[in-house]
Formats: structure tokens, sequence, C-alpha cells
């Protein structure tokens, strides 16, 4: 079995101005790394189908997916402010059934077992966006909803959401907060956006807040103190990543230290993990990463461990 990229061209589309750090350029810095470092004939491509209404409402209100579609521009050029840093293009509502959609696409082909795992090269990112409304530059979360349609639609009965963006997962942690079947592990610098203070810890809230210029040694430390054991005493059946890159030295967006080593050895100890647990099963979406060649070089790493061409 094959690891898989989900993409679509409409998550180039999604555009809230030239200013802005979630950029089309992202997912062209992804692409262009892979094919510097040989990895594009050595995975398999699949386009992002459209998210279906009812699986977004699996983790959405009705009112939060009404918010962007019914604001949505319909002339191009037009940009709808949403809130301070997160707005709306004439392609965003398109895109972002995408990005659910290459995430739910995914869940699908991994647990069917065509392919082994997937790594969702997709915008606009999604762990900050919350039931019921969309911020931080995320309209709809793609790692929450793809992992309720495992539980949901598939009958899984755990399932891991791994997040190790730079900024806390806010919206993923207000989806599971109180669902038993999700364990949620992450680290992200605190104080910082979104300013949310970290959830009392539970066995299946592991959200770790550390300070700014933390690096890989500190978070290694706590993944191996923290994260590991309560992933083997939850034994997930599959494994969701919120795959944020902004946490990389070179990411002025952030403020901490890890380089493409850390995100490779976070991944394999993910993978091993799963192979243990959950037949290896591992979908991967892109969250944040701003620095377009820390993004592009880490994303790499990231993808040659979940195909084995480390």
């Amino acid at each position: 079995m094959s690891t898989a990229i989900y993409s679509h061209p409409d998550c180039r589309r999604h555009d809230m101005g030239e200013w802005h750090p979630e950029s089309p350029a992202r997912l062209q810095a992804i692409e262009d790394q892979l094919i510097l470092a040989r990895l594009d004939g050595l995975l398999e491509r699949r386009e992002a189908p459209l998210a279906e209404i009812p699986a977004i409402g699996r983790n959405h209100t009705p009112e939060a997916i009404a918010l962007v579609r019914d604001n949505t521009p319909t002339a191009q050029g037009d940009i709808y402010p949403l809130d301070g840093d997160t707005s709306l293009c004439s392609y965003s509502y398109q895109a972002a059934l995408r990005a659910a959609g290459a995430a739910l696409a995914a869940t699908d082909a991994v647990i069917a077992g065509s392919i082994a795992n997937a790594f969702c090269a997709i915008r606009p990112p999604g762990h900050h966006a919350m039931p019921t409304e969309p911020m931080g530059f995320c309209l709809f979360n793609n790692v929450a909803i793809a992992a309720r349609h495992a539980l949901d639609s598939h009958g899984l009965e755990r399932v891991a959401i791994i997040d190790f963006d730079v900024h806390h997962g806010n919206g993923t942690a207000a989806s599971f907060r109180d669902d038993p079947r999700v364990l949620m592990a992450s680290f992200f610098q605190h104080p910082f956006y979104p300013y949310t203070e970290p959830e009392p810890r539970t066995a299946t809230m592991i959200n770790i807040p550390v300070p700014a210029r933390s690096g890989g040694d500190v978070v290694r430390q706590l993944i191996t103190e923290h994260w590991l054991p309560a992933l083997h005493e939850f034994k997930p059946e599959m494994i969701f990543i919120s795959a944020g890159f902004d946490a990389h030295r070179e990411d002025d967006v952030g403020g901490m230290g890890l380089v493409e080593a850390d995100y490779a050895w976070i991944t394999r100890q993910m993978m091993t993990v799963a192979r243990l647990y959950a037949r290896g099963r591992i979908v991967s979406c892109l969250e944040g990463g701003y620095n377009l060649s820390a993004l592009g070089r880490s994303v790499v790493a990231h993808v040659k461990v979940l195909a084995d061409l480390e």
C-alpha cells in the first residue's frame, strides 16, 4: 500500500489578500519541495472531492456553515472579512468544501485499506474553526470533521488527534472536550494566539503549553513523557494529525525552534503507535506553516516518514 497526497486546485483559489500569510503560495512551496526531493513519483496523487454538508454538519452547526456559504462573495476579487484575520473570497466556500472533502476521502481510503496513510495538502486550514464559527484563518475544522466521520460513519470506537502546530487547536479541543472516544494531544506556544487557556489535563485531553523559543529537545521530552503513555493507554484505532509547521525556527509567525528532524521524529512516534493499535492508519492534514521554504522542507520530512522513504 502507498501513501497518498490529497489536494485540489480549488484549495489554491482561496485568497485572503496579498498581505495574508495563509496564501496560495503555501501549496506551491510544498509541491516544489516534493519535486525537489524526488518524491513526486513515489506518492499516489488523489483529487479531493467536495465534502457533503451532512458530513460537515457532524462537527459544525448549521449557522456556522451558513456563515461561510452565505457570505462568500459572488464577484471575483471581492473580499468579505469574517474577523480581523479571516476573510472570504469568491472561491473560499468551494475551497473549504475541498479541504474537508480531502480529509473525508482520505479517511475512507485509509479505513478501506486502499492506501496505507495520507497527507492532505489543503487550505484553508481547520484547527481553530469552532463548532459554531470560523476563526484564525480556518473555516471548517477538517481534522475534526474527518475524526467524526471515522467514528460515526465507520464505527471506530477510539481515534486520536495529534496537533503539532505552534498555535493551540482550540476549535478541535472545543469539538471533543467531552467526547471520551477522542484523545487529543498537542503542544503549543503560550501565551500566544488564540490566547485561550489550556484545557484541564485529562486522560484524553493532553494539550501542553510551552514557552516561546522552545526547541526540539523540549518537544521530544513532553511527547515521550506525556503523549506516548496516554496513547499507549488509549490504544487509538486511527490517528489524525493536524500538521502545522509554524513551530519551525525559521517561521516568524511563531516563536518556537523546531527543525525538519523534529517533525520527522514526531511522525515516527505516531507511525509506531499507529502500527501497534491502528493497523497503521493515519490521515494528516496541513494546518499552519508560513515560511515557504521551511514549510516545504518540513512537509517533505513528514511525508518521507509516512511513506517509509526515510
